[in-house]
């Protein structure tokens, strides 16, 4: 199934896409992402054809929800308006224009923050690809890739079939929680960002950090805020005030002044580069080590 979206040309498709977390960057102007649709399991590609347009296809039983989804992927539901930042904040943003992604998969997102938590980020995308691969489904089309098994085939694993995927118990535990809880919740995409991510952390494990990175994900979240995070606070302090390091209390400070659109803030400090780094260095990629739950 194919279709065609135009888009604004000074759209920041990469960074406006990356949002969404899993898309996998194909050549320098497609990307690939694969999931479980209502409908089942989708594969997507979207590819830039032209300065305004971008060419959509997608497979599987999942392929016409995806294509339905095609445009909250490239951000077509992210509302800016209010967001008149000036100063730094102001020109990054006249340089980087983005949108915010919805997936509207805000199980793929929650698996993505459940395995992030207190590891480095290259362990937690290993341990994802790996219960995909061993738990999930081959993702449709012509790409070869897997798709993460649904909540209810997470639900009835014990703790133990994740040590192999390099998870430990506690975050097992949570995601078999997630997994039972999550078709009990509701359409969680329903609710206010807010709303949805108070609900979540009613599930023992799941804390504003790993709420905050769902609803950023799956529900395009313009003020999310994730807590507890080792270096996002640093990150946001050398942004806006030059300062190398901070604490969770410095950042909401400083991010006061964007309230509503402080995720949109966030995403620009991180991609203004990283605080000075003191001390040993860890092998850590854009979005560091987690300690937040």
């Amino acid at each position: 199934m194919k279709r065609t979206i135009d888009i604004p040309a000074t759209l920041n498709v990469r960074e406006t896409v990356r949002g969404a977390k899993n898309p996998v960057l194909v050549g320098p102007t497609e990307f690939w992402w694969t999931t479980r649709t209502p409908d089942g399991p989708g594969s997507i590609s979207l590819t830039r054809t032209s300065d305004t347009g971008i060419e959509v296809e997608s497979w599987g039983p999942g392929a016409g929800w995806l294509l339905d989804q095609a445009p909250r992927i490239l951000g077509s539901q992210d509302d800016v308006t209010g967001f008149r930042p000036d100063g730094i904040v102001g020109t990054l943003w006249r340089q980087k224009p983005f949108k915010l992604a919805r997936t509207d998969r805000p199980w793929d997102a929650l698996i993505g923050a459940i395995l992030g938590q207190k590891v480095q980020v290259q362990h937690a995308k290993r341990s994802r690809q790996l219960l995909a691969r061993r738990y999930g489904d081959p993702a449709p089309g012509p790409r070869t890739g897997w798709v993460l098994p649904s909540p209810q085939r997470v639900a009835e694993m014990g703790y133990y079939d994740f040590h192999p995927l390099g998870v430990e118990r506690k975050r097992a535990e949570t995601l078999i929680r997630a997994g039972r809880e999550l078709s009990r919740i509701g359409n969680l995409g329903a609710k206010s960002p807010q709303a949805a991510a108070a609900r979540l952390q009613r599930i023992r494990g799941i804390g504003p950090w790993t709420a905050a990175l769902t609803t950023a994900v799956a529900f395009g979240d313009p003020d999310a805020v994730p807590i507890g995070d080792f270096h996002i606070p640093n990150t946001v302090a050398w942004f806006l005030a030059g300062e190398p390091r901070g604490t969770d209390e410095r950042m909401l400070e400083l991010l006061e002044p964007y309230v509503g659109h402080r995720w949109r803030v966030v995403r620009l400090a991180k991609s203004a580069g990283s605080a000075p780094k003191y001390g040993p260095k860890l092998s850590l990629d854009d979005d560091g080590l987690h300690l937040g739950h």
